[in-house]
């Protein structure tokens, strides 16, 4: 298959009925990794060829995986990463240190995929797919260590047939859940599942009382957040943050990173602790700065210019926790002009609860859009639910017209702000980049 034709068949796989179902509540489903496991014992078991790193959380898991290969690549070691979802092309989601793999190498891997699926008279989801050509891909590409980053909760994710050396969870947060009774303890249970016995096991912005369900695991040991990992100092500055971390093994001050937002610095301290963890030793100082001032993050609170002058905020904050940590990110950035929200949520999501956490009445103008999925939550809908808490908007359904509109309205001082929906965000970004 050319990379067109295995597009098209990888995409044939997507039911969103199914996949709601398998990715939305834990116990309403009969989950299971077996399927999983005959598809990548098939393949060979690529995933018990290299070094795991996995990485888990309801937030923050995209930043900090990026964060831990460029400082593993640092210390010189060869880094696979395997992260989702992507933002324009399927590649993104496969690299080789710094590098997506070409079409060439993703055609090839989908089409040997689809010879092992046929194998096994099995119909599998696009994310095991993509899973076991991510795992296929690194056992002989043959990096010293693979981040892989966790697609749904944990336990079940069809990441997990692979036995990580470290394990990171950044943070516990209302995602995928029902909200029923004690969710937050159910989700940090599903979390745990990525933690294996032996395992060094990295925790973030997580209640105490979750220990006992990550104790069950048989971690060889855990460095928590706030107990032994701090951030001690923490500065907005122009290009990101300015901070001072302790972890485990070392103290490091006045680290640059280039991304903004406070939830960035107690990243950064977990993935220099897991970092650590996996090499077994402090990172060197030097080659530490290195790493992290080359750390780029897509669409996590990313600043591109309109064609016709205003700066676009794009960040793809697609539950509460997040929008919440990206209005204090905006907080810290200074807008003397009138500010534009415009975003698009997808079904399920709760309308006035992410209106509230971005922030939404403090913007001057509103605009609802519909992200381009199936998954959509009508721009209709969006504004309908709007109005009902007392904020006025437009409805524009195409997000590329929402920007064209509020660009050419705004002013240089001016600020637009693009979230909610990772779909929206991505069609928004092209359309920037685009230049049109």
């Amino acid at each position: 298959m050319n990379i067109d034709a295995a597009i098209e068949w990888l995409e044939r796989h997507i039911d969103y009925g199914t996949w709601a179902a398998r990715s939305a509540r834990t116990g309403e489903v009969d989950l299971s990794l077996d399927r999983m496991r005959r598809f990548v014992g098939a393949l060979g078991d690529p995933q018990a060829s290299v070094p795991v790193v996995h990485v888990t959380g309801t937030n923050g898991k995209g930043s900090t995986s990026r964060m831990i290969t460029r400082l593993l690549m640092a210390e010189g070691l060869r880094v696979g990463t395997y992260s989702s979802p992507h933002l324009a092309r399927y590649n993104e989601r496969f690299r080789i240190d710094d590098s997506d793999i070409d079409d060439a190498t993703l055609a090839e891997l989908l089409s040997r995929m689809a010879v092992a699926e046929a194998a096994l008279g099995e119909s599998l989801m696009p994310f095991e797919v993509l899973t076991g050509a991510a795992y296929t891909l690194f056992s002989e590409r043959d990096p010293d260590v693979a981040v892989v980053e966790v697609g749904v909760l944990g336990r079940f994710d069809a990441t997990n047939v692979a036995d990580g050396r470290v394990a990171v969870i950044t943070n516990i947060g209302f995602d995928h859940t029902s909200g029923d009774g004690d969710w937050q303890l159910r989700i940090a249970t599903e979390k745990a599942g990525i933690v294996k016995p032996g395992a060094h096991l990295v925790v973030g912005d997580v209640d105490p009382r979750f220990d006992e369900a990550f104790a069950a695991q048989l971690p060889g040991a855990i460095w928590r957040l706030g107990r032994d990992i701090a951030v001690l100092d923490d500065r907005p500055t122009p290009d990101g943050r300015r901070l001072t971390i302790d972890t485990p093994w070392q103290h490091l001050d006045d680290l640059e990173l280039p991304l903004h937002g406070a939830h960035q610095a107690t990243n950064c301290a977990l993935a220099v602790t897991a970092a650590s963890a996996f090499i077994g030793h402090a990172v060197d100082p030097r080659r530490a700065r290195a790493g992290l001032a080359a750390v780029v993050m897509p669409a996590r609170m990313e600043s591109l210019r309109c064609p016709r002058g205003p700066v676009v905020v794009l960040d793809g904050a697609h539950n509460p926790d997040a929008a919440t940590a990206l209005a204090a990110a905006l907080a810290e950035v200074p807008c003397t002009g009138r500010r534009t929200l415009v975003i698009g949520l997808l079904a399920g999501r709760d309308p006035a609860a992410m209106l509230d956490a971005v922030g939404a009445a403090a913007f001057d103008t509103i605009i609802c859009c519909t992200p381009p999925t199936a998954r959509a939550r009508p721009a209709s809908e969006l504004a309908a639910a709007a109005a009902a808490i007392g904020l006025a908007t437009t409805v524009v359904d195409d997000v590329g017209r929402a920007l064209e509109v509020a660009c050419g309205t705004a002013g240089e001082n001016d600020q637009i702000v693009v979230t909610g929906s990772i779909y929206l965000v991505a069609d928004a970004r092209a359309w920037l980049l685009a230049g049109v």
